[in-house]
């Protein structure tokens, strides 16, 4: 298997398709045998944090991934589809099922839809795997929302899901096949890919309800002055960003504290089938 996610140039984007496309040519003996997760690192709320020359480049990558992870603004900026519903988040999956050929698509963050389902405070997360005539398969995970900004957590998600894809297709006897994919009769709840993602999101959402709690006792003891943060004058700009400092340091995800949610989590939430 091979997880890529972050890629500073298009010269590296390229260089992460070379690496795929060698590794995928090496298991061609073996149907199955390399299986390629990407994650199209190029921004979020609407604003790219790479090259625009990366945006080209990744679309060519999915045409040739197993499985891609992009949030909300980068399966916008794949597809070509604007994404205001979550009927606009069904059409992109179709659009990158259809358009690329990419057999698994999962949208990791969704802040649309509340119209539709009538559920502030939620974070939806969409996938699909789909047919061989490219119909999509969809079905869509909610959960809540927390509100603190955690650095890493999609690289968190592409990381547990390379192991929970393989558990689940491991369990349905499909890692024989290319791409790990289900016959077109399998419903779109009993996909590999939808009891992956509802594993995965149950265990990254207690570590981070763990880390928000032990964040929230670290701010405490900063306001009571019992830890310190920049060197500085109080007040102003430096108290400011000591803060600021603080609140990055004490939102990094737990993940090592709290492995053992990760191994083996509560299955806190369940996959719906989307159906607009």
């Amino acid at each position: 298997m091979l997880v890529s996610g972050y890629a500073p140039s298009a010269d590296v984007v390229d260089a992460i398709g070379f690496i795929a496309r060698d590794l995928r040519y090496r298991a061609s003996v073996r149907p199955g045998g390399f299986f390629w997760i990407l994650d199209p690192v190029m921004g979020d709320q609407g604003r790219l944090y790479v090259a625009e020359e990366i945006v080209p480049a990744y679309r060519q990558l999915v045409r040739e991934a197993d499985l891609i992870l992009p949030n909300q603004f980068e399966a916008e900026l794949l597809s070509g589809v604007s994404i205001s519903t979550l009927t606009g988040v069904a059409n992109a999956v179709r659009t990158l099922h259809k358009t690329f050929g990419t057999r698994h698509v999962v949208i990791t963050s969704v802040g649309v839809g509340l119209k539709e389902t009538g559920s502030p405070g939620v974070l939806t997360v969409v996938g699909s795997t789909r047919k061989d005539d490219g119909t999509a398969r969809l079905f869509k995970v909610e959960v809540p929302k927390l509100d603190c900004f955690f650095s890493g957590t999609g690289d968190m998600f592409a990381g547990l899901m390379a192991a929970r894809l393989r558990e689940a297709a491991a369990d349905a006897q499909l890692l024989d096949r290319p791409s790990w994919a289900s016959d077109d009769d399998v419903e779109a709840l009993d996909l590999p890919l939808a009891k992956a993602t509802v594993k995965v999101l149950s265990s990254m959402q207690t570590v981070l309800e763990k880390t928000m709690k032990v964040r929230d006792e670290e701010m405490q003891r900063f306001a009571s002055g019992s830890i310190g943060g920049t060197d500085g004058e109080a007040g102003g700009d430096s108290e400011a960003k000591r803060k600021y400092l603080a609140e990055t340091k004490a939102a990094e995800v737990r993940v090592v504290r709290y492995a053992r949610d990760l191994l083996d989590p509560n299955l806190r939430y369940q996959a719906e089938v989307l159906e607009v």
